[in-house]
């Protein structure tokens, strides 16, 4: 009788969590638009005179990335995020406009959709830019419910210039859709409803209305007690703004100017999304992601946005993909940690799937064939990095601008193959020698113009090209078993500027 009570009470004293599973997380993707590394205040320290304490405190109780990676324009950034792929990969690497064939394709998984099968509520709120017919809708790739619009936010101004050919009938297949709420039925098709237009006066609050839709998914996921995932699309920081009378009268206060006052008016949005994880204490277990879709559009500025690194929005130069990104998960992540290794949106797909209890090798599993899903996932899997404070597994980042590769980053070093001296709407010079830097040394990029000592530098530094070349030989090879698939009718195909998008 003395043995077994003694083997009862050896097994009342192992951990209850070695035989219970941890609850699987909730997760909360903010994707802000065109909003840069400086104008939050967690990266800028005061240097410049915007204030985002919100967003500063998912840095306080987790983790900011300094070399964080999207991509070059909005509709690249967010399949990269959404499909773990690069879009010259997806077909989505350019922006698409009103009527554009460009849009996610049948065959090409989303995140979205690998958490449905384990488990996960999906919701999309804000701006999705990945398609705006009936088959390229959020509620067609993973996603329960969604509301929002589709395009960069300043084509919903379109019908308002008064050059718009109103009453033009070709014309009205170019015509932007309305505000869009839809949701799966969970056989394929889908329930879509028009909301309405997007006038400048209803922009003006619109981001009310982005936190009303999400809010309520939110608290019936809880109280369904099914873990959600919530892709927060808010509208600012994208051109054109147009300011409430409450956040217009703060212009020239603190130093502010429009995009000062685009961040407060931002901050205060995810301010309140942040305390009703605190009202309804889920808090502690939900994954908060704050980052951007691009660099900053600074060729708009004072509307747009601002980086201290080189180049803008459009570009491959570091100003133009560089995104800030903080990440909290209070359960898991080590509260103010400052992470230095690379991290590219890329990497959101395998990293979140795992954490949500999925594979923790999703890119061999997706090669193979996962529940009914296969694609080459150029993510990792960096979940690790976040909670066990490993190095981060990506050394390498490969630069495309469309569908052109312009760059490549190895390690700290990085190349360039083709520059935009003059911005986005400038021409592209392809270089007979590449401009080589290093980004830990020089990371705005400066020293091959302002250098008189780059050129006997760089002939030293000859070597990294070798490493370089490699990345690209491995990369072009994956195109011969998984080849970027389109959307668009081959015949548009090669149109240098048509109705999907502002070039190829």
């Amino acid at each position: 009788m003395r043995k077994y009570i003694l083997f009862f009470l050896l097994f009342c004293s192992i951990p209850f969590c070695a035989y219970a599973k941890d609850p699987v997380p909730n997760i909360i993707v903010i994707f802000t638009d065109d909003v840069g590394v400086s104008n939050v205040s967690a990266y800028h320290r005061g240097l410049m005179s915007s204030q985002t304490p919100h967003i500063d405190s998912i840095a306080k109780h987790g983790m900011l990335f300094t070399d964080y990676y999207a991509q070059p324009s909005c509709t690249a950034g967010r399949s990269a995020f959404l499909t773990g792929q690069y879009p010259v990969r997806t077909g989505l690497h350019t922006v698409g406009l009103p009527g554009s064939y460009v849009g996610l394709t049948p065959d090409t998984p989303t995140l979205a959709e690998v958490l449905k099968t384990l488990g996960y509520t999906t919701g999309q709120f804000g701006k999705n830019h990945l398609g705006d017919r009936d088959e390229f809708l959020p509620t067609m790739h993973g996603f329960d419910e969604y509301w929002g619009w589709l395009y960069h936010l300043n084509a919903m101004e379109y019908t308002i210039d008064p050059d718009w050919p109103a009453k033009n009938p070709q014309i009205k297949k170019f015509t932007p859709r309305n505000l869009i709420h839809s949701w799966s039925t969970g056989k394929g098709t889908q329930k879509i409803e028009d909301d309405g237009p997007l006038p400048p006066e209803r922009m003006k609050t619109l981001d009310d209305e982005v936190n009303k839709h999400a809010f309520r998914f939110i608290r019936d996921a809880v109280e369904n007690e099914t873990p959600f995932f919530v892709w927060y699309c808010p509208s600012r920081g994208h051109v054109w703004t147009h300011l409430s009378s409450h956040y217009e009268a703060m212009l020239g206060q603190n130093g502010w100017g429009l995009q000062e006052v685009v961040m407060k008016e931002l901050d205060d949005h995810i301010g309140e999304l942040l305390q009703l994880l605190e009202e309804l204490k889920i808090k502690e277990n939900t994954i908060v992601v704050f980052t951007a879709d691009n660099g900053p559009e600074i060729m708009t500025w004072p509307d747009g946005g601002m980086s201290p690194f080189h180049g803008e929005k459009g570009s491959t130069w570091e100003g133009g993909v560089r995104a800030p990104m903080l990440i909290s998960w209070p359960a898991q992540i080590p509260a103010g940690t400052i992470n230095n290794g690379i991290f590219d949106g890329m990497d959101f797909f395998p990293t979140l799937v795992a954490a949500a209890g999925g594979p923790q090798d999703m890119k061999k599993k997706m090669k193979e064939g996962y529940k009914g899903f296969k694609a080459h996932l150029d993510g990792y899997n960096q979940l690790e990095t976040l909670t066990q404070g490993q190095a981060s597994k990506r050394t390498e980042i490969i630069y495309y601008e469309r569908d052109q590769l312009q760059a490549v980053r190895y390690n700290d070093w990085k190349a360039h193959f083709i520059v935009q001296r003059h911005g986005w709407a400038g021409p592209k010079e392809q270089l007979n020698a590449p401009l080589l830097y290093n980004l830990r040394r020089d990371p705005f990029e400066r020293a091959a113009d302002e250098s008189g000592m780059y050129l006997n530098w760089m002939g030293k530094k000859m070597w990294t090209f070798g490493p370089i070349q490699e990345i690209v030989r491995r990369h072009l090879m994956t195109f011969k078993e998984w080849p970027p698939v389109s959307s668009v009718p081959k015949e548009q195909q090669q149109a240098p500027v048509d109705a999907d998008g502002i070039g190829r």
